[in-house]
Order: structure tokens, then C-alpha cells, then sequence
């Protein structure tokens, strides 16, 4: 595991193999662009790379993106979810509001997590999001202004998808944690991630090979913050947000141009 000698509660089910990875894709950038990551830059940025609403609507999981992770046959989207990265400004850098879910679900327990969840027949990926805040941590809809989005996440063995949404606060809200789904609640700035120790990628290894990844490895990724691992699914998405925040190239996100 990354990050020897950090304490956090949770257990990751890593493989029998798995190996170092890529260091963090920003790890070239020079310390002014890791830092003063305001809520306006951050638009700016969505506006670029063509995932603000006021420019693009995100893919409706189209085909290419489940040809990415398809590991034989492609199966069809049957479950859409959606998941919330809602953001406010303290002190000239934007902070992300995350979770740890409860210990007494019978999936992801104890896994720090956006809030989120699944969909509702005909309900817009941003109206799931905004639903879901609401009713794990007491978000209320009215204070969130949604702003952009970042690449679908496809999960090819369950068929089921994870739209990104991203949504602006004016300043740090008051919330409450639903027990029966959340352990806890807190926040952690973008800029904080960005700093060298903070990012780990490692390659772990399934029975069937990727289309991408002949040798059967994939990329998995590591965030440390106080008491706490970020990693999954939840690290993937983070991992493009900061990338767009920092005009670094990833693989690993729909076509996204180096600045």
C-alpha cells in the first residue's frame, strides 16, 4: 500500500499483485500552477476543456466509452448513478466536500466517497446528485449553482454508470450526516491534493485483460488527506478534475488538450 506509516480505518482489498504506477500527471508543473485554485478559475478551466454546461452536455455514456473498459462482450447501460463534487472558497482555494460511508453498509463500507447515488426513472444526472447531497449530508439544492461535469465512469461488469457533477457553493455550508449511510463528513482542498506525497498510483492485475492493458494490469489511485485514503472510483474522478484544474494530459478522461 502507498503512504507507509498512514493511519486510516478503512481496509482496501489489494490484490495478490500489484506494482508501482505513474507518478501523479501533474508532477512536471511548476508549484504557482498546484496552487490559488479559486472557484472561478476552476470555471474557467471547465470552459476549456469543454465540460461546463454552458458549453457541452456530458456523453450519454456513449460507445466508445464502455469500448474502453470492455473486457469481452459489451453489455449495456441498465443502472445510471450520479455523484456530486460540490466545492466552495476558503481563503483563496477552492475545497471539496467528501464523505466516509458507514461502516454498516453492505457495500463500499467505510469507503470516502462523493455524495451521490442512483438515479430515478427520467431524472437528469445533476437532479440525482443534488437529491442524493440532500439526503446523505443535508445539502441544500438552493445554494448549489451547477456548473460542469467530468467524464462518465463505466463499471462493464455490473453495466452500470457514474455521471460526475459539479456544483459551486458561495461558502462552507452547514451539514448534517444521514448515520444510516454516513460515517462522516468533511472537506480537504484541492491544492492539498496537488502536493507531492499526496498522490499514488499503483497497477493492480485481473483475470481478464483490458482492451487498453494487454498484460491484464490497470491503474489505480491513492489520495493521503488526515485520516483518510481517497482511492477508487472516488480517486478517479478527482484525478480528472485536477488534471483539468492543472492542464495536465490523463489517459484516463475523455480527450482533455495540455496547457
Amino acid at each position: 500500500m502507498p503512504f507507509d506509516g498512514h493511519e486510516f480505518p478503512q481496509i482496501i482489498p489489494t490484490p495478490p499483485y500489484s506494482a508501482p504506477g505513474d507518478p501523479a500527471p501533474w508532477s512536471k508543473k511548476s508549484p504557482s500552477d498546484l496552487r490559488d485554485i479559486t472557484l472561478k478559475k476552476i470555471e474557467a478551466d471547465l470552459r476549456e476543456s469543454g465540460r461546463h454546461f454552458d458549453v457541452a452536455e456530458p456523453p450519454d455514456t456513449a460507445a466508445e466509452l464502455l469500448d474502453i473498459v470492455a473486457d469481452a462482450q459489451v453489455r449495456p447501460i441498465t443502472r445510471k448513478s450520479a455523484v456530486l463534487l460540490a466545492l466552495y472558497e476558503k481563503d483563496g482555494e477552492s475545497r471539496l466536500i467528501l464523505t466516509r460511508r458507514s461502516f454498516a453498509l453492505s457495500n463500499h463500507r467505510g469507503e470516502v466517497a462523493l455524495p451521490g447515488g442512483r438515479s430515478d426513472v427520467d431524472e437528469s444526472p445533476s437532479d440525482t446528485a443534488l437529491r442524493e447531497a440532500f439526503e446523505e449530508v443535508g445539502l441544500d439544492s438552493n445554494i448549489v449553482r451547477i456548473v460542469g461535469w467530468l467524464s462518465p465512469i463505466v463499471a462493464f461488469v455490473s453495466g452500470s454508470s457514474i455521471q460526475p457533477v459539479i456544483g459551486f457553493l458561495n461558502e462552507e455550508p452547514l451539514l448534517t450526516a444521514n448515520d444510516a449511510e454516513v460515517e462522516r463528513i468533511f472537506d480537504v482542498a484541492l491544492c492539498d491534493l496537488l502536493q507531492d506525497g499526496n498522490f499514488a498510483e499503483e497497477r493492480w492485475r485481473r483475470d481478464s485483460p483490458r482492451k487498453v492493458s494487454p498484460d491484464g494490469t490497470f491503474p489505480i489511485y491513492f489520495y493521503r488527506v488526515p485520516g483518510e485514503v481517497v482511492w477508487g472510483a472516488t480517486a478517479r474522478i478527482l484525478t480528472e478534475l485536477l488534471c483539468v484544474v492543472t492542464g495536465s494530459a490523463w489517459q484516463g478522461s475523455m480527450p482533455l488538450l495540455e496547457r
